[in-house]
C-alpha cells in the first residue's frame, strides 16, 4: 500500500469514526472506567524539547507503545531511553495514528504550535484522549473545533499549562473569585518572552544567500555557497521537512532559523510571545475575572512583516459587562522591560517589578504575581479570606502533576476532572489570547530604529460567531486567515 493511498484511507476511517460518535453522542470510545491496575497505552507526537519532559511524564503511568517525531535524531535518541525501548517510531503522525490508533488510549501532542490542531484533533476523532502542549492551537477556529470535538466525543483533554495543578494558583483563582480584591477594574500582564528570534526580514533562502555571498565576497562565493548547500543537504537527511511543515504553506528550509526551537517567531508556524505565555499568566485572570469572549482588540508594536512576529508588542482586549464584574480591558506587554507604567504598580507599593507577572485590580486591593504560573502571588491592600479549592494529587512537580491529572480523568472515565479540558478552560483560554494576535498583524508599522509603532487598527470582535465585525473597513490585508486556516492537502480541519 502506498503512503499517499495509506494516508487517504486513514482519513476516510477518521471521518466515519468521527460521524459515528456525532450521531451517537459524547461517548469515549474507550473512556469508560478504567481498573486502577490497568495500563493505558500511550503515544508521544513530539518528543524532543518539551516533549522530551512531556513524553517522560506520561510514561511514568502509562505504557508507551508508539513515538513520533519528524527529526530522526530525536527520534532515535529517545526510543533508547528507558520506557521507550520497545515503543515503534514514526516520522508521520498519521502513520502512526493508521498504525496504533485503537490500541492508543492517551497521546501527548508536543510539536510547534501549527501541528497541534491537525494531530489532536485526528487523534480525538479515534477516540484518544489527548495531552496537547500550550499554546492550544495556532488559531482561533481550531481551538473552537478542538472543544467542539471533545465533547462530541467525550475523550478526556488536558493542555500542558501546568500551572493549574499548582494548588497557589488554585487557592489565588478561589482569592478572587471570593470578591476579595472588590469590583474588578484592570487586568496586566507582562512577558520576558520573546526568548527566541523575531523581527522582520528573517527569512533566508539559498537564492538570497547566494546573492548576498556574491556581493560581500565574490572571490570565496562558490565555496560558500557549496558549503551551504552541503549543510542544508546533512541536515535534511535526518529532518523530514515536509512532515515538520505539515498543514503550513510550503517554505524552504533553512538552518537554524525553524527548527529547531524557533518555531514561535513565524506567523505559519507559531503564535509568538503571546500564544507561549499568555497560556500560563492568563490561568488565574481567565478563570477568577472572566475573561472570555473579548468585545475588541487593539495592539502596537516595533513591527513586522507579515512572515516573523515583532520583537515586542502591547496589547489591549476589551471585555463586555458581565453578571459578576463590569466591563474591563486586559493589557498585554512582551519582550523584557516591556511592562506597564510604574504608577500603576507605585499605587500598591511595588516598587520592583519582575520580568515577568501578573497584576489584577479591584476596587479594593490588588493581585499581585511575580512568575509565569501566578503559583507566587500577594494580595495588596486586603487581606486573604478562607476559601476551599480542590487540591491537585501530588505525584511530582506540577508538570508531573497536571499530567497525572488526565491519567485519572481517564481511568475514572470522567474529562471534567482534567482542569485544563479542553472544552470548559483550555479552548476559551485559547480563543481569548490568540485574538491578540490579529491586533498584532494589524500593527504592523514600528517606530524608527526598532521603537515601538503607534497603535495599529482595532479588531472589533463578535466572540460567538468567531468573526470581525469591522473586516470591510480594516486596510491591512488577510487579518481573516488567522481565524481559521487552510490544512495543506492530506490533513483533515473539519
Amino acid at each position: 500500500m502506498s503512503a499517499k493511498s495509506s494516508r487517504r484511507e486513514f482519513l476516510q476511517n477518521t471521518s466515519a469514526i468521527g460521524a459515528a460518535i456525532f450521531v451517537g453522542g459524547a461517548v469515549d470510545l474507550r473512556g469508560q472506567e478504567r481498573s486502577a491496575n490497568e495500563q493505558l497505552n500511550v503515544a508521544c507526537f513530539g518528543v524532543g524539547g518539551k516533549g522530551g519532559g512531556d513524553s517522560n511524564n506520561a510514561a511514568m503511568f502509562g505504557n508507551v507503545v508508539a513515538i513520533c517525531d519528524v527529526d530522526r535524531n530525536t527520534l532515535e535518541s529517545k526510543g533508547k531511553a528507558k520506557g521507550f525501548e520497545a515503543a515503534e517510531k514514526f516520522v508521520d503522525y498519521r502513520e502512526l495514528l493508521e498504525k496504533f490508533g485503537k490500541k492508543i488510549d492517551i497521546a501527548t501532542v508536543s510539536t510547534p504550535d501549527h501541528m497541534h490542531g491537525p494531530i489532536t484533533l485526528a487523534a480525538m476523532r479515534l477516540g484518544i484522549g489527548c495531552y496537547t502542549q500550550k499554546p492550544l492551537t495556532r488559531t482561533i477556529y481550531e481551538a473552537r473545533l478542538l472543544g467542539q470535538v471533545a465533547k462530541e466525543t467525550g475523550v478526556c483533554t488536558q493542555m500542558g499549562n501546568q500551572g493549574t495543578a499548582l494548588d497557589s494558583s488554585r487557592e489565588a483563582i478561589a482569592q478572587i473569585k471570593s470578591g476579595v480584591l472588590g469590583t474588578l477594574k484592570e487586568v496586566f500582564a507582562w512577558s520576558n518572552r520573546p526568548v527566541w528570534a523575531q523581527g522582520p526580514g528573517r527569512r533566508m533562502t539559498l537564492e538570497k544567500f547566494i546573492a548576498q555571498a556574491k556581493k560581500d565576497d565574490a572571490e570565496n562565493a562558490d565555496k560558500l555557497i557549496e558549503k551551504k548547500k552541503e549543510e542544508i543537504a546533512k541536515a535534511l537527511e535526518r529532518v523530514d521537512w515536509k512532515a515538520w511543515l505539515g498543514v503550513a504553506p510550503p517554505r524552504e528550509f533553512w538552518p537554524g532559523i525553524y527548527h529547531t526551537f524557533q518555531h514561535r517567531g513565524w506567523w505559519d508556524f507559531g503564535t509568538g510571545a503571546l500564544g507561549d505565555m499568555a497560556c500560563h499568566q492568563l490561568t488565574v485572570p481567565f478563570a477568577s475575572c472572566g475573561l472570555r469572549d473579548p468585545i475588541s482588540v487593539v495592539a502596537k508594536s516595533t513591527g513586522h512583516d507579515f512572515d516573523s512576529f515583532p520583537a515586542s508588542s502591547v496589547i489591549r482586549f476589551e471585555f463586555p459587562e458581565t453578571s459578576e464584574r463590569p466591563a474591563i480591558p486586559f493589557w498585554w506587554y512582551d519582550r523584557k522591560g516591556n511592562k506597564p507604567p510604574m504608577e500603576v504598580f507605585e499605587k500598591y507599593g511595588i516598587t520592583k517589578v519582575s520580568d515577568s507577572g501578573v497584576l489584577i485590580i479591584g476596587e479594593k486591593g490588588a493581585f499581585y504575581s511575580t512568575d509565569d504560573y501566578c503559583g507566587n502571588y500577594e494580595l495588596k491592600g486586603v487581606e486573604k479570606v478562607k476559601v476551599d479549592y480542590e487540591k491537585a494529587e501530588v505525584k511530582g512537580n506540577n508538570d508531573v502533576n497536571n499530567m497525572y491529572e488526565l491519567f485519572r480523568a481517564k481511568r475514572a472515565g470522567n474529562p471534567m476532572i482534567c482542569k485544563s479540558n479542553f472544552i470548559e478552560r483550555a479552548g476559551p483560554l485559547t480563543e481569548t489570547i490568540l485574538l491578540g494576535n490579529l491586533a498584532v498583524w494589524a500593527a504592523a508599522n514600528g517606530g524608527t530604529e526598532g521603537a515601538m509603532g503607534e497603535w495599529g487598527e482595532k479588531v472589533e470582535w463578535d466572540a460567538k460567531n468567531l468573526k470581525v465585525t469591522n473586516l470591510a473597513a480594516l486596510k491591512t490585508p488577510r487579518v481573516a486567515d488567522l481565524i481559521k486556516p487552510a490544512y495543506a492537502e492530506g490533513h483533515r480541519l473539519d
